[in-house]
């Protein structure tokens, strides 16, 4: 492994400043936000934040060496510093995509890495798999895929990991209606009267965070934020969810063959009890330009020391390589 000169004690490079900001122009009620980090001549990379319905942080842009990289950062519809007076409206992954190619032809782009963890992986597959050629490889972390198996996993199967913290969720729910949570909390959230979607939505916060609880003192999470926004990241994820993120049956995995032997990274924390690592090992059968890197001992949140280490050493040699043959574990032997 190749030392990251400037980087801080924790892995994560010095905080940064973006040398420009600005506004996609609105489209279909909805104005995005984006951000340019460290060297306007170095390698183009676009982050993806997770979610649906988080945003960006300042702390995101410290994954990148800001002397060699130009990161793209951006929030996504209805998210962070993005506008919208309806910010469900006209917000679907298709259109989702759609904002990068747009950000990408502003910025004057002719491609770029794209790197996302979570949901921000599975867009980050959704948006290579549109659009290859504007793809130089793919840094992936901690992998949802957006399949009705990966939100059945965090609503109902992941109860047998922490019984009494899901029970503090599946109380709110009618016992008629326990056998698929997810359906429930979607519903009533989108849907429901402010104030029971108010309290599903704090539930579901607790339960995400008990999730990480290993790593809860370094996720940055919605506990604590207001109540309106708090319930306008939920009912943005709701609306999300209730469509299974808008992909086929197979999830992000659907358009995978168009990908060819793309360079793909793949990091997946073996204790992730978000997003399943089975995910992670899905993508890597499926894309035989992809390397898969198990990080022992981390779970879902990228700032666990040993992901954070990962991390940044996974996007600092793809702008060194533009490859990984020679990085993480090759695609298993048929024989």
């Amino acid at each position: 492994m190749h030392t990251m000169p400037n980087a801080t004690p924790d892995a994560l490079f010095a905080p940064i400043e973006p040398f420009a900001h600005g506004f996609l122009p609105e489209q279909d009620g909805h104005t995005v936000y984006f951000e340019q980090c460290g060297n306007p001549a170095g390698l183009p990379m676009v982050f993806l934040h997770g979610g649906p319905g988080s945003g960006c942080m300042p702390r995101h842009r410290q994954f990148f060496d800001p002397r060699a990289t130009r990161v793209v950062l951006w929030d996504q519809r209805g998210c962070g510093r993005s506008r919208a007076d309806h910010p469900l409206a006209h917000n679907t992954t298709v259109e989702l995509v759609a904002d990068m190619e747009r950000l990408r032809a502003q910025l004057g782009l002719q491609a770029w890495w794209v790197v996302g963890g979570s949901w921000g992986a599975g867009l980050a597959l959704a948006y290579a798999s549109a659009h290859p050629q504007r793809c130089l490889g793919l840094v992936l972390r901690g992998t949802f895929l957006g399949r009705a198996a990966d939100i059945r996993w965090f609503f109902q199967d992941a109860a047998q990991l922490l019984p009494d913290a899901w029970w503090a969720l599946a109380r709110h729910v009618p016992s008629a209606r326990r056998g698929d949570i997810a359906a429930y909390v979607v519903e009533q959230v989108l849907h429901g009267e402010s104030a029971q979607a108010l309290a599903l939505a704090q539930a579901w916060s607790v339960w995400e965070g008990a999730l990480t609880d290993r790593s809860a003192s370094l996720l940055p999470a919605s506990q604590g934020a207001p109540d309106s926004r708090q319930l306008a990241k939920y009912r943005l994820q709701s609306h999300y969810l209730a469509a299974q993120c808008f992909f086929p049956a197979q999830g992000a995995l659907a358009g995978c063959a168009s990908l060819g032997k793309l360079p793909v990274a793949l990091l997946h924390g073996r204790l992730d009890w978000i997003c399943r690592p089975q995910s992670a090992w899905d993508v890597q059968q499926a894309l035989p330009g992809s390397r898969l890197q198990w990080i022992d001992q981390a779970g879902h949140s990228p700032y666990e020391p040993s992901m954070a280490t990962a991390l940044v050493a996974a996007i600092a040699h793809a702008a060194r390589h533009g490859q990984f043959q020679d990085w993480g574990q090759p695609l298993p032997s048929a024989d």
